[in-house]
């Protein structure tokens, strides 16, 4: 139990087996007081003279006012509390050009229709916390809802507001009663110890302010973050979509979100997307850049103190998975507490409640239960639900041993993957035609729209963990082309019930005229070979008997890349390409998993 320094008695938390349980003396929804509130920042992204202030609201339990009792804060904020832009017609850009031209029409920017009442920014969280002894805050990021400011996504606006206030939580008497007058509010109730967590982009704003380096933040739960704009809408120097967006871009984003004041707006659109976005975003080479650079988390990581449980699918195209690995594993390099959650589903998915409510009770009551010391990893297998994860030592598994596969031509029906090298120079080539789908392209028995190489059957299950990479040396017929990698299992399976895990194993995509380097594209010469290698999306899968493992390459992807005419050739020398896999067990697994 947690113990007060009051002198008559309270409502207290409780604490059993390392987790905040459940009080009926706070499991009293219709006494929570709710409260909204504004906190003023630092900046003024508005243009208006005036530090921005960030829309505020806070559930807390009565006792909190009839007993003085303070409480830890769960803390979520979000650009979406407040309604989002329709998705209407011209709001993505046409992907329909070719590589490294201007897409052929501007795009359209719808204006948001702001919704909600006051004082209720969200009812997020409340439920699950509230009566496990925690207050809950939410507040709307800048430059939507009634918080003031612009919208950035990913600039620094957006680190600084959560950590202006988590600082109010703390103690810091920067807290206002209206949005413009000058009447102070404390959180007199808060023990200015604070947790952030949230989904997609709100699971990527605990990271933001977590890299400030923020006293009062200690644990925060990010659930499937975009930790990197450039890896969201770039591969590799590959122009590509978030999968379900094809054509979004860092400033459809912008407009989907800038849901704050009508008469502020302007002042955003012609400094932040019109000009900041317009000039960085560099849609026709894909390059990395100081815009892309200023919007990666992880060049900002040197000062972030707070705990991290990372969560994310294996099987999310949209916030592709290796948002979070790149994160946990520099985040352990720094010697911060860490664990890593991973699914098989696709985007979203919050670890098992136990594990978040052990990860805030140890850093958010500084309750000494053990979670620094338990598994790093917990990977939910293929058959089980999310709620029941497996632990392992570490992500990648630390069995799991680099096993090189070799091509073997077969084109154009399908070669094979092999562990012996045979060096017979050949080449092999496949024509670009992004109408034909990745998945019609895996299941066709002939095709010349890719190349296809196969394991052999399997015959006993085969563990995968970790990240596969491909070397490629290849040649194109035009100076720019589209690279798509696909790991796949087969017989493809078909029907309701099928499983993306059941197909897709992972994926890989990349722009060849970046072979050397990400910031400088380099147009190819037509016929001349390039070497080219990068990492596919980290994965964790068991690979069942019975199945082929096939890697296949092709051109134009039509759920994720630009959609140029058909007819541009890639040709690959299978001499100098490659597949390495990372399996559980090494070449002894992967041989026996053969016999």
């Amino acid at each position: 139990m947690v113990c007060s320094n009051n002198l008559f008695a309270q409502t207290l938390p409780v604490i059993k087996e390392g987790e905040a349980q459940i009080v009926e003396g706070f499991n009293t929804p219709d006494k929570w007081i709710r409260e909204d509130l504004w906190v003023e920042t630092d900046f003024d992204t508005d243009g208006d003279g005036k530090p921005d202030r960030m829309h505020v609201d806070v559930t807390r339990p009565f006792q909190t006012e009839t007993e003085n009792l303070k409480l830890p804060v769960i803390y979520e904020t979000s650009p979406y509390y407040a309604g989002t832009a329709q998705m209407v017609d011209g709001i993505m850009w046409n992907v329909k050009h070719e590589i490294g031209e201007k897409a052929p029409n501007p795009r359209v920017h719808p204006e948001v229709q702001r919704t909600g009442k006051r004082p209720v920014i969200s009812n997020s969280l409340i439920h699950e916390w509230i009566k496990r002894g925690f207050i809950v805050v939410h507040s709307s990021s800048p430059g939507t809802g009634l918080s003031d400011g612009s919208p950035s996504i990913g600039g620094l606006n957006e680190s600084l507001a959560p950590k202006a206030v988590i600082e109010w939580l703390s103690g810091k008497d920067n807290g206002y009663t209206s949005r413009e007058g000058n009447q102070k509010v404390k959180a007199y109730w808060s023990t200015g110890k604070v947790g952030m967590t949230g989904t997609s982009f709100n699971g990527t704003l605990p990271l933001a302010a977590a890299t400030t380096g923020v006293e009062g933040l200690k644990a925060i739960i990010p659930i499937a973050p975009n930790t990197s704009y450039y890896h969201y809408y770039r591969s590799n120097g590959l122009v590509r979509s978030p999968g379900g967006y094809l054509g979004e871009d860092i400033d459809v984003l912008y407009d989907f979100v800038h849901s704050g004041d009508e008469a502020k707006r302007a002042y955003g659109n012609k400094l932040i997307r019109d000009t900041e976005m317009a000039k960085g975003l560099d849609r026709e080479s894909g390059d990395y850049n100081d815009f892309w650079k200023g919007r990666d988390y992880l060049n900002q990581m040197s000062g972030m103190k707070a705990a991290l449980l990372m969560s994310h699918g294996f099987n999310d195209w949209n916030v592709m998975p290796e948002h979070s690995y790149r994160i946990y594993k520099a985040a352990k390099e720094l010697g911060i507490p860490t664990q890593l959650y991973y699914h098989q589903d696709g985007h979203g998915g919050p670890p098992p409640m136990k594990m978040m409510n052990r990860w805030f009770t140890r850093y958010l009551f500084g309750v000494q239960n053990g979670v620094e010391n338990e598994p790093k990893a917990w990977i939910v297998r293929e058959n089980e639900r999310q709620m029941n994860p497996t632990p392992y030592a570490d992500y990648p598994n630390p069995s799991a041993l680099n096993v090189k596969l070799f091509l073997v031509a077969g084109a154009p029906k399908h070669g094979a993957l092999s562990t012996k090298q045979k060096s017979v120079k050949a080449l092999e080539t496949l024509v670009d035609d992004v109408s034909i789908s990745g998945d019609s392209l895996a299941q066709l028995e002939t095709s010349n729209h890719r190349l296809l190489y196969l394991s052999p059957k399997l015959t006993k299950d085969l563990h995968i963990s970790g990240l596969p990479r491909i070397n490629l040396r290849l040649a194109s017929s035009k100076p720019a082309a589209n690279l798509s990698v696909w790991l796949v299992a087969l017989p493809w399976e078909k029907g309701k019930d099928v499983r993306i895990t059941d197909n897709i194993i992972t994926r890989g995509w990349a722009d060849p005229q970046n072979h050397e380097s990400l910031t400088k594209s380099n147009p190819l010469k037509p016929g001349k070979f390039y070497d080219l290698a990068f990492d596919l999306q980290p994965d964790d899968q068991i690979i069942p008997a019975g199945q082929q493992i096939g890697l296949m390459i092709f051109s134009s992807d039509q759920d994720f890349t630009l959609w140029p005419e058909p007819g541009t050739e890639l040709t690959i020398d299978l001499d100098g390409s490659h597949l390495t896999l990372p399996v559980v067990g090494g070449l002894q697994a992967f041989d026996s998993s053969l016999k």
